[in-house]
């Protein structure tokens, strides 16, 4: 038995179980880590769950806002300095991850507030999460405002990863699975995963068939 909902029962439902609901009809999506600085040294962590892949050369990634009617500490401190840090979140790092959405002030650290370690790699200016096993550092190049909800998308190039070597495969593939990081569904929910399998490169003439490593 399935249930429909049309516009008019979208928008009759409580505001929270509205964005709840909503949120929930993407799916699984990742879990990382916002890490940030400001001009004045004060770090910043926020967990998002909107990153995506935008393409590999030039390499870049994509990662979409809330509206600014409330200060956006992470998206105020990118966009002053111009760079950022993005870390997965694993299964040991749920609880602490997810209390970064918490309104902390703006001269409140959440590293602090949560036990989590902000790391500096290099010269790379923005703080990294020493207890996440995939980071990476990117540089700022483009932020578009959508009008039509207020929301902002951010688009970084990737300038840096850090990773374990040893989860990186012949053709490049990256099994996160190893890393243990975890997906992230509606506003709240965490899950590990598990791969059922991967498939060699589709072709017109060919059934699908497992991709051997």
């Amino acid at each position: 038995m399935s249930f429909r909902y049309d516009r008019h029962d979208i928008d009759r439902m409580d505001q929270r179980y509205r964005a709840q609901f909503i949120n929930s009809l993407a799916g699984f999506k990742s879990a990382n880590l916002v890490g940030t600085v400001d001009a004045e040294g004060h770090t910043n962590l926020a967990i998002v769950s909107s990153v995506i892949h935008l393409g590999a050369n030039p390499p870049l990634v994509g990662m979409m806002t809330r509206p600014r009617t409330v200060e956006r500490h992470s998206v105020e401190n990118l966009l002053s300095t111009g760079y950022y840090t993005l870390n997965h979140v694993s299964a040991d790092m749920i609880r602490p991850a997810h209390q970064t959405s918490a309104r902390y002030a703006r001269h409140e650290s959440e590293f602090e507030h949560t036990g989590l370690t902000p790391e500096y790699q290099g010269d790379f200016p923005a703080p990294f999460v020493r207890e996440s096993r995939l980071s990476i550092g990117l540089k700022l190049r483009e932020c578009k405002h959508l009008e039509i909800n207020n929301t902002e998308f951010i688009i970084g190039e990737i300038m840096t990863v850090h990773l374990q070597d040893d989860v990186v495969r012949a053709d490049g593939y990256v099994d996160i699975e190893a890393l243990e990081s975890v997906t992230i569904s509606g506003l709240d929910s965490y899950h590990r995963t598990s791969r059922l399998e991967r498939l060699a490169y589709a072709k017109p003439d060919q059934a699908p068939r497992p991709l051997e490593e």
